[in-house]
């Protein structure tokens, strides 16, 4: 049986919300604390049930939240030489037993842990086989005897489950695993958006399932990926979110393996194949693929072109008529080496369109992707269109993006164009163009390169708007600046002592919660009566609410929370009476913090989260993005009438900020805006 979890002086410290010297000082200090039962000498490791419990003698900690412990339970389930996410499987089959056949776990939950030990992974893989069709259930990789963590872990997952949905429980446990490269949300809708109604789904590299669990619920969803790990976990993810009541087996189709080398669905003619597939891969299978039958068009992919390769295979499992979008990167369309093949793509008319996308709308987030849809020809078809739509969704997004404005372009262009209504040139967002016009020698497909020059922005009167707006807004600065507060050196430093957020909200001086991935949402612009939704870029970029609620579960703003992006960004809202975070739904990856008036300042505390030191102390990095663990976010300890006065320094300071932000935008607009105007002769000077 798996041995009991144990935890480093560093996660003792984190734990308590201390620094590693305090643990070292009770270590000497105090002759009850545990002694080591693993590590070395210079790294020790101790039983975490007792650490938790001489904690508690102690009074240096509260209980610990159910999700936090569950996620200690998984960290110790973990194999430091397996796949790190690999204990979520059976605690997604868990979850899925709880979801669909709640009755059986309040049966099991009396047994003696002996007998729980051997029936309860029965109990599991009866409903997988009852649930999912055996290739499929077979991700799982349950095991057939659980121990005493596993045990521990399945019986607060069902606690915690009490309390939410069991996919909700799921998704919370996937937002603490490392998961490279996942695509939002958001993106996901987007795609599904354009294929429309579609009866079948493929995605034949599927990561964690995001398209998949985007699709329409009664389509037949199929995927793949090489990690089956991976693989599982899309899986589960996708049967937590089907009704429980819904007949076994669910229509979901999933496989690990490499879709290329080893094509788990070689007769599947999908209504729509969505992908974000690998990029630039030196070995995709050149080689032993160079005469597959995938290969349309009599196009074998180049050997440096593993994108397209990615591209023929999403089109060769198309039904003819139905749609393949594939997200890729912009040096696909410009590539010297797949010239032909672009070429090959437009004159049968199976490219519809490209559209480029601003950085941030997918990963890797630096990069400005290109979002390619095609229609796989239809042989009956005599005269097939030969027209691609190109747009530039950047153009409508200057610095942040916002996603409802995005999906609200993409769809607009997209679906004018597909439905053949004629589309006129919109100048410097979108273009239709007969394929013969792009085969030359280079065959160049990048949306920016072929669009008529945007106009200038509105004309004169447009600008002089801007430029009166620009004025005033510069004048009110003048004021902010003297509102500032006056500061002077404080001379040596006193030794405030400082405390975390996380001991805080131990202590009750404040609730932290956190959005994870949100509620579903919709563009604002479809129903302004509609719950506003606040996204993480809406209060990175300081603006209100971009989006609308389209589902009933969400997490809402009141007056005095702080509202802070998970994805550290420098940013902390305080809301106040009549703002237009105040009642609004909050978007995914956001944390809201919600301090006892009476115990702890909302602007003293929304200052300390502005500040670098903030995110210096508490930042986590993965491979693209920095994360902020608010929890460990330091506080000093400071009487409520020194916060005050501290806070409303940082109330004006924010101000002062915001309006900065503001100037600089209309700054930007005003400059665009001439430059353009004079550089294609609207404007003259004089």
């Amino acid at each position: 049986m798996p041995p009991t979890p144990e935890v480093t002086a560093v996660e003792i410290a984190r734990l308590a919300g201390v620094g590693r010297a305090a643990v070292s000082n009770w270590r000497k200090r105090h002759a009850d604390f545990p002694q080591p039962v693993g590590g070395s000498e210079s790294s020790p490791t101790f039983a975490l049930p007792q650490i938790e419990e001489w904690l508690r003698r102690q009074g240096k900690i509260a209980e610990l939240p159910l999700l936090e412990r569950c996620r200690r339970q998984l960290d110790a389930l973990r194999d430091p030489a397996g796949h790190p996410n690999a204990p979520l499987l059976p605690a997604g089959a868990f979850l899925l037993l709880l979801h669909r056949a709640p009755e059986t776990w309040v049966e099991l939950a009396a047994e003696s842990d002996t007998r729980l030990a051997l029936a309860l992974p029965r109990a599991v893989a009866r409903l997988l086989a009852e649930t999912l069709d055996p290739a499929a259930g077979a991700l799982a990789d349950l095991p057939t005897l659980y121990g005493s963590t596993q045990l521990e872990l399945c019986r607060l997952l069902a606690r915690l489950a009490a309390e939410q949905t069991p996919a909700a429980v799921f998704e919370a446990l996937l937002a603490g695993a490392r998961q490279p490269g996942q695509l939002p949300p958001e993106a996901a809708a987007l795609l599904l958006a354009l294929a429309g109604e579609a009866a079948s789904v493929l995605d034949p590299c599927c990561g964690l399932g995001s398209l998949l669990l985007a699709a329409p619920a009664g389509a037949v969803r199929h995927g793949q990926d090489r990690d089956p790990v991976a693989a599982g976990i899309a899986l589960l993810r996708l049967a937590l979110a089907a009704p429980a009541a819904a007949p076994g087996p669910l229509p979901l189709r999933l496989r690990a393996g490499d879709a290329l080398r080893a094509d788990a669905w070689p007769e599947l003619l999908a209504d729509a194949v969505l992908c974000r597939p690998p990029y630039n891969e030196r070995d995709w299978g050149y080689e032993e693929l160079r005469y597959d039958p995938r290969w349309l068009f009599d196009q074998v992919p180049p050997r440096g072109e593993s994108e397209l390769a990615w591209l023929l295979h999403c089109l060769a499992h198309t039904r003819p008529g139905g749609l393949t979008a594939l997200l890729l990167p912009p040096t696909v369309a410009s590539r010297r080496s797949g010239r032909r093949l672009r070429a090959e793509l437009l004159r049968t008319g199976a490219l519809r369109a490209v559209v480029a996308l601003p950085a941030g709308a997918a990963p890797p987030y630096g990069v400005p992707l290109q979002l390619w849809l095609l229609r796989r020809p239809d042989p009956q078809e005599t005269a097939p269109a030969r027209r691609l739509l190109l747009l530039d969704a950047t153009a409508t997004q200057p610095g942040q993006f916002d996603w409802p404005t995005l999906h609200r372009t993409v769809l607009e262009g997209w679906q004018a164009f597909d439905g053949g209504a004629t589309v006129a040139d919109r100048p410097g967002v979108y273009r239709v163009l007969d394929s013969i016009e792009l085969l030359d020698d280079d065959t160049d497909l990048a949306p920016a390169r072929h669009l008529p020059p945007p106009a200038a922005a509105g004309g004169t009167d447009a600008l002089t708007g801007l430029r009166g707006r620009l004025g005033e807004l510069l004048s009110s600065l003048a004021e902010l600046d003297q509102a500032l507060p006056a500061v002077s050196a404080a001379g040596e430093r006193p030794g405030t002592p400082l405390t975390t957020i996380g001991e805080l909200a131990r202590g009750g001086a404040l609730e932290v919660l956190s959005s994870g991935t949100g509620p579903a949402t919709r563009p604002l612009a479809e129903d302004p009566s509609a719950t506003p939704v606040l996204t993480d870029q809406d209060l990175a970029t300081g603006r209100g609410p971009s989006a609308a609620l389209a589902d009933a579960t969400a997490l809402f703003a009141r007056p005095g929370d702080v509202l802070v992006p998970a994805l550290g960004s420098g940013a902390a809202l305080v809301v106040h009476p009549g703002d237009p975070a105040d009642g609004a739904a909050l978007g995914a990856r956001l944390h809201l913090l919600r301090p006892d008036p009476a115990l702890l300042d909302p602007e003293f505390l929304a200052g300390r989260l502005r500040s670098t030191a903030a995110a210096r102390s508490a930042s986590t990095h993965a491979s693209t993005t920095s994360r902020l663990d608010v929890r460990r976010v330091q506080v000093p300890r400071l009487p409520l009438e020194a916060q005050r006065a501290l806070g409303e320094a940082f109330g004006r300071t924010a101000a002062f900020a915001a309006g900065l932000r503001q100037a600089e935008e209309l700054g930007r607009q005003l400059a665009q805006g001439l430059t353009d105007g004079l550089a294609d002769g609207g404007l003259k000077v004089g």
